[in-house]
Order: structure tokens, then sequence, then C-alpha cells
């Protein structure tokens, strides 16, 4: 895990029956980040950027990384609803939300479940609506470096790409990962990474200010998925990044960070 010692504060959180690990950094209104498929990827970049204008809160999923795992959660939208109630019990409302990948997923089915929690909503490559051309890339039959060097586009060009896949990663680190593959595993494999039904429920997020971002490149989920996403939401943007593929806050964080503070200061 990528870590720059005092820039965030990391705790366990107990929130809606459950024990989460949870980073916070930075002051203002509320932005929620959720990881991706593979767990936390660590305090990045795009993180320090983000927290130098908003409160950040970077948790772990429940069964992934650190967090306590939940016996009841067996789908996406399980865990959608736990975290509405975990919001509920942090507090918090009028809450920016930015989700990646798998974590975009899981955003979405939570803004549906109660749009007026939140204020502004940015999706970034998220699983959860099946494509019409192309699949989504297959995690479980390939491991975890295998799926991160695919996610990158041009993985010498990426400053922090040592970080987030290590040549040698540590043992700790190899089972953080399956771990996480598991977890999703149990969540989202049949249908495999996508919901037969949040396509047809978008439509509540017509007054809910919404970004989704995609890489070109991205060779993990179809960009099509993006355009069904940007169709199913009435008045959401899609915006393109060009040369980075699933992981654009990875591979251009000033670009991406730039894009979504830009965003999230339109409203």
């Amino acid at each position: 895990m990528a870590v720059s010692e005092g820039s965030f504060k990391e705790s366990r959180l107990e929130v809606a029956g459950a024990t989460i690990q949870m980073r916070t950094a930075g002051e203002g209104r509320p932005l929620l980040l959720l990881h991706g498929e593979l767990g936390f990827p660590g305090w990045m970049n795009y993180h320090k950027t983000l927290s130098a204008s908003r409160k950040v809160y970077a948790p772990s999923h429940p069964g992934y990384d650190e967090s306590q795992g939940i016996d009841w959660m067996m789908q996406v939208r399980d865990l959608a609803g736990w975290y509405l109630e975990a919001l509920d019990d942090m507090d918090l409302d009028d809450i920016d939300l930015i989700g990646f990948s798998f974590g975009g997923w899981i955003a979405a089915e939570m803004a549906v479940m109660d749009p007026s929690k939140f204020r502004n909503l940015a999706l970034v490559a998220p699983t959860g609506v099946k494509p019409d051309e192309g699949e989504i890339y297959d995690i479980f039959l390939n491991l975890a470096p295998d799926y991160l060097k695919e996610a990158i586009h041009d993985s010498n060009s990426c400053a922090e790409f040592e970080l987030i896949c290590p040549e040698e990663p540590s043992p700790e680190m190899l089972e953080l990962w399956e771990i996480g593959r598991e977890q999703s595993c149990k969540l989202g494999w049949k249908p495999y990474m996508y919901s037969l039904s949040l396509k047809h429920l978008l439509h509540r997020l017509k007054n809910l200010n919404t970004l989704i971002v995609w890489g070109r490149e991205d060779k993990i989920v179809p960009i099509d998925s993006g355009r069904i996403y940007q169709e199913s939401i009435p008045g959401s943007v899609m915006q393109v990044m060009e040369n980075v593929g699933h992981r654009p806050e990875i591979e251009n964080p000033d670009e991406f960070s730039k894009l979504i503070t830009t965003f999230l200061d339109s409203k």
C-alpha cells in the first residue's frame, strides 16, 4: 500500500453493525471514494489532491482489506444498502460520491436507492452494466498482477504503477488481493460483474449531477458500458480521457483530479 505519512488518518470505524477500515483527510464538504475490486489501492496522488479542498472519506468495503466481513451480504445491492446505513450512522448528507470500477457499481446502486443523499456523483469506468459490444474482463480467471497490468494502458509512463503493482509484491499484498478477488466474486459473480436491473433504474438519477469518466484504452470494462450509463442517466455527462486505460486516476492523476474538481465545483 502506498502511504505518505501524515497525509491522512486511518482508523477503525464501527458503523451499521460492522467494523471497517477508514482513511480520512482534509476539511470541507464530504467526499466519499469507493475503491475497486481488489481493495483499497493505497493513498495515491489523486487522494492527496482531492483532500486539499474537501473532507475525503476512503473506506475499505466490508470484507476487503482489514474490514470486517458481513455474512448476509451476498450481492452488490446489499453492500450499497449497507453503505447508506453507514452514512446515516456517520451523520453525513449532501455528499459528493466517486466510485471506481467495482466501486462505481456500488456507487450507482447507492445513488439509485437514495439520490437525495448525494450532491454530485462521479462514476469512473464502473462495472454494473453489461456492454452491448465487448465483454468485461474476467478477474477471476487471471491473477491480480495480470489484471493490474491489463488495467494500465502504459505502465512505463505511469509514475504510480509500481505502487499499485510492485514487481515483487509482498506476501501481505498478495493476500489482500486474494481477499478482494474472493469478496468481489461473492458479490458480483452471477451474472458476471453486472446487474440485470440497474440500467433500468438509473433514470432515478435524473436530478443528480452525474459525471461518467472513461479511459479511451480501457481493456477491463468496455467503453460501451459508459455509453449505456450515460444514455440511462438523464442529464449525465461522459468524459473520455485519452491515452489511459481502466485506471485514469492512476495513469494521469493531474488531468483526472482537475476534471473531477471542476465537476464537483460546478454545483
